[in-house]
């Protein structure tokens, strides 16, 4: 079980340039990465995207990516002198023809756009492209390792929450059988209470009312249904792969039985181990939202 949070550096260095990779990822219901690149190694978004897309299943990822690099003739600037020579002619003219001095200083070849030109990277993509994804699988490793640890932390806060609420189900179910009795009891004092002392507890149209209280009240299938629930939450922390998607569906079902059983509970007791039930289940559900 694994959190959406975490963050991871990775830096590697060969062929005269050093490549850094910095992950962040935080909670989100699907995938999405955001990749940040220099313009020198845009070519490297789609295989660095998939790469980042085998290891998250959840969760909003933002990459950035820096290079350096460490041969000062890559970077060094690159003059154009035909470019420079056709400026200053023109340049020249242009002068002449508006009566000014000829005078055509650097500073005026400074500001001629596409006269200097940076020498970019040397590195062929099959070089390249293993020096990012060095840097990269460094970078998963330890955002890999701080959403396991944060995902250990989840799991036993949503442990402790559905052992809570095994415990309220198992006193709702012992609880349960003893209402119809106590509704039976309750109904024969108001019909006495009200001088009908000729009907007695084996009278058919009391135990006609009982059956149907029994059966509108029936919470069987609700208390078998979370318990299965359960189950899969179990089956869920031993599995290998993803879990949030399947966890979040099940805080859904478990919400619609505990609900079921508000509506159908005719007993103080039973209503207020609904509202544990509530409780714990509110923060269960806001907990899976952290899980990938």
């Amino acid at each position: 079980m694994q959190s959406m949070t975490g963050h991871g550096r990775g830096v590697c260095q060969r062929h005269g340039l050093r490549i850094t990779v910095e992950l962040n990822s935080v909670n989100r219901k699907q995938a999405e990465i955001l990749l940040t690149l220099p313009r020198d190694l845009e070519v490297l978004e789609g295989p660095m995207r998939e790469w980042i897309g085998r290891h998250i299943e959840r969760g909003r990822v933002q990459a950035r990516v820096l290079v350096e690099y460490l041969n000062p003739a890559w970077v060094a600037p690159r003059l154009e002198p035909v470019v420079a020579a056709a400026w200053v002619a023109e340049l020249r003219r242009l002068a002449r023809r508006l009566g000014i001095p000829e005078t055509v200083t650097l500073d005026h070849l400074l500001r001629v756009p596409g006269l200097f030109q940076a020498n970019g990277p040397q590195v062929p993509w099959e070089k390249l492209w293993p020096v990012a994804r060095a840097a990269l699988d460094r970078a998963l490793a330890g955002l890999l390792r701080m959403r396991r640890r944060e995902g250990a932390h989840l799991e036993k806060d949503l442990v402790r929450r559905i052992q809570r609420m095994r415990r309220a189900v198992a006193r709702i179910r012992a609880r349960a059988p003893r209402a119809v009795e106590r509704y039976r009891k309750q109904l024969l004092q108001r019909i006495r209470a009200a001088g009908l002392t000729e009907v007695t507890g084996e009278d058919e149209r009391l135990l006609k009312e009982v059956v149907l209280f029994a059966e509108r009240t029936d919470i069987t299938e609700e208390l078998t249904r979370l318990e299965s629930h359960f189950k899969q939450f179990e089956q869920c922390r031993r599995s290998r792969q993803p879990v949030g998607r399947t966890l979040d569906f099940l805080a859904q079902e478990m919400y619609r039985e505990v609900n079921t059983l508000g509506v159908k509970a005719n007993d103080a007791q039973i209503s207020r181990e609904v509202v544990r039930l509530k409780t714990e289940l509110d923060r269960f559900r806001e907990q899976v939202q952290n899980v990938e």
